[in-house]
């Protein structure tokens, strides 16, 4: 690992943590992404963080105060210009969507049921996405 990795690693190890510790499970590399995903049964909360201001100040705190309220059968989280494979794979299953992040996915079966992109993030109070992302939770999960 060169000197750049390195630094960036360290960087980046709070903001993982912080999904980490709210019960997500990180998917690092196309094999553990794949795996997820062919056994992936109920409702999915995928969130592809980053390091921008947008996915540390709106994105992972709504995702945290949605799921204190509605709680998905799975919680995972691909790091966007980290593990760019586990990223790109996971984007790979719902293709009809542009690359975005952060952003969520809510997947049933492994199937895309619903996609929150950077652009109705960015911009937005924490307090309104959560919102939107609880509702669209609740939906999802009663059905």
């Amino acid at each position: 690992m060169n000197a750049y990795d390195e630094y960036m690693k360290g960087i980046v190890q709070p903001m993982r943590q912080e999904l980490v510790e709210a019960g997500f499970t990180e998917l690092t590399n196309p094999d553990e992404v794949n795996e997820f995903m062919a056994t992936a049964k109920g409702i999915s909360l995928v969130v592809i963080n980053s390091v921008c201001g947008c996915a540390a100040g709106l994105a992972r705190p709504a995702v945290r105060n949605a799921i204190s309220e509605v709680k998905p059968d799975h919680l995972v989280t691909v790091f966007a210009g980290q593990d760019r494979e586990a990223t790109e794979t996971m984007r790979g299953f719902f293709e009809e969507v542009p690359p975005s992040s952060p952003s969520i996915a809510i997947l049933r079966d492994g199937q895309l049921e619903y996609f929150i992109p950077r652009d109705q993030i960015e911009g937005y109070p924490v307090e309104q996405i959560t919102e939107h992302l609880t509702g669209v939770l609740k939906q999802t999960c009663e059905k």
